[in-house]
Formats: structure tokens, sequence, C-alpha cells
């Protein structure tokens, strides 16, 4: 594996890249605290509260990681009124994203609040409304989105079910990207996958591949590559990637096929890893990486992620410095 492209790209070709990200955002928000007691109201652990944080999530987060790699992003999603939609704009425009692809709706902004004592969750609240966008509101997303689409390198679709990424919305977006030889990536949802048919790839880790499938597989090479093959002529893909957790991944590219293993890890949380594989890999493609290459890198990103807690995006500094180790 040519490393040194690799190192070129991160250091001289990344900035050079434009990306479009579409797709569901959220805002994470965690109360990290100690437990010392169990409240007298009711059979329940009290915790104090001694830290706050705020981070980027779903499609946000990809965006996150496409900002640290020093590429001009963009974000076309849909957010609500009110404080947490607030909080995802200033974080997305400290990061310098571009969010004239931000379309507001009565619909509220999904965010996930999460109480986590020690490295313990112990609760998740969820404020979102997973209605698909219609009528209007779609049409006025989709123009957002047809106006950015030209002064980008690639798209990529992070579809996290939460009502942005319809069959209209993918199907004009990949339509659109075709005709102007922009290529596509998608990491899907669900098990309706008709709807990104002619995407250049899609990033599924295992559960969300054997969603589709009409037997479940093992996570072993074989099956993988079986499944894969079958997929990618299915839904008329240049090619796919299959994230495996602690097998790490699998890139079939036409009539080539490669393994990746993962990087052993003390810590593995897969918390928004599939965010960074579909960031890395994209703007490594954008970068004039081959796909494999690509891959490899965003494996390496990865193995960074999975040895935090929680979303976590990762920076140039850290995967260079990955790539050395």
């Amino acid at each position: 594996m040519n490393k040194d492209a690799m190192k070129k790209f991160l250091t001289d070709g990344a900035a050079n890249c434009k990306i479009l990200v579409v797709g569901d955002v959220m805002l994470d928000k965690y109360y990290f605290g100690e437990v010392t007691r169990i409240s007298p109201e009711a059979p329940v652990p009290i915790t104090h509260v001694l830290e706050v944080k705020e981070t980027l999530g779903g499609a946000a987060n990809v965006a996150h990681n496409l900002a640290l790699l020093g590429c001009k992003t963009f974000v076309a999603a849909q957010i609500g009124y009110g404080g947490h939609g607030e909080m995802l704009l200033k974080k997305l425009r400290e990061r310098k994203v571009d969010v004239t692809g931000i379309l507001r709706t009565d619909s509220p902004t999904t965010t996930k609040i999460r109480v986590i004592s020690g490295h313990q969750q112990m609760i998740r609240l969820d404020f979102e409304d997973s209605s698909e966008i219609d009528g209007e509101e779609s049409k006025i997303f989709l123009s957002k989105v047809e106006e950015i689409i030209p002064e980008v390198d690639a798209v990529i679709i992070s579809d996290y079910g939460k009502g942005i990424c319809t069959e209209e919305i993918c199907r004009k977006i990949i339509q659109t990207c075709r005709m102007k030889k922009i290529f596509v990536v998608v990491d899907p949802k669900g098990d309706d996958w008709e709807k990104y048919s002619g995407a250049n790839f899609i990033t599924p880790n295992l559960k969300e591949l054997n969603e589709i499938l009409p037997k479940k597989i093992k996570n072993l090479d074989e099956p993988v590559e079986t499944a894969a093959k079958k997929v990618i002529d299915e839904f008329d893909l240049s090619g796919l990637i299959v994230t495996r957790s602690a097998e790490g991944l699998t890139i079939i590219d036409g009539e080539k096929i490669s393994h990746i293993k993962a990087k052993a890890q003390e810590v593995f949380d897969v918390s928004g890893a599939g965010d960074t594989v579909i960031s890395v890999f994209t703007a490594a493609l954008a970068g004039g990486l081959n796909p494999v290459a690509a891959a490899y890198l965003a494996n390496v990103a990865a193995g960074v992620v999975v040895a935090k807690v929680g979303t976590y995006a990762v920076s140039r500094e850290q995967l260079l410095n990955a790539l050395e180790n």
C-alpha cells in the first residue's frame, strides 16, 4: 500500500476537495458524571454531573470529519427552530462548514442526550420527528441541493432514517450527479436500497447489509464477498464497502476484492465509525487515491475513532500519526 500517496493527499490534496453531505444531521449531547447514591424518589441512580459536552452527530459528524481533514465541506439537511438547532449550526460554522443547504422546518432538530457515569451509559433521551419531508419543503430542499452540486467533487448521502433521505430526494441527487459525472457515496439505512440505485459506492456495516439479504451471513470473508457482488449487480453500483467491526472492512470495486484488517484496540466503541469511514473514503477518492487505497486510509481512520468513547471525528494530524504507527 502506497502510504506516501496517502500522506500527500492528507498534507496537500484534501484541502482541494469539495464535498457535499446530504442527510440527517444530529446534535449529540453528553452529561458525564458520577453516581454515589440512589434517589429517594424512585429506584434510580442520582448522577452528579461533572461535565457537559455537545458534539455533531449523524450527517453532521460526517461533515465534521471532512472539515477536520481540511476539505471544503457543504451540508444539506433539515433542522428545527430553537436551541438545539442553533447549537448545531454554531458548531458547523465553527468548523467552516457551508450551511447554505440547511432547511429550517417545524420538526425538532434531532438530538440525542446521553447520561454517562464512568464509561457506562445510563440513559439516552431522543428528540426527533422521523416523518419524511414532502411537498413544498421537499422542493425547496432539492433546489438548495441542486445549486450546490455543480460546485463539488463528490456527494455523500448520509441516511439515518430521520426523514430527509426520501426516495425522491435520493434518486434525484444520484441522477443529477451521474449526469454531471460527480460521484456519490451512500451510507444506507433500512431495507429499501432501491432509492440508492446508481450510486458509485454504498458503505453498509454488516448488520445493514444483512437487513437486505434473504438470508443473514456471518462475518467471514467469503460470504461477505458473495453477498456484496450480488448487491452491486442488483443496485447498479460501482462498488461496495462493508465495515465489519473488529474484522476491519471489505471493499469490492469491480473485479477487485480487498479485505483490510482492523488494528486491534483495547477499547472498541463503533459509535461514529461509519461516519468516519465514508468521510475519509470519499475525500480520498476525490483527492485522487484509488478505491482500495482510499478504503485502507478510511480503515486506519476508523481505528482511531473506535478507540474513543462516543461520537468522535478524526483530524488530519491524528490520521497522519496513525499512518506512521
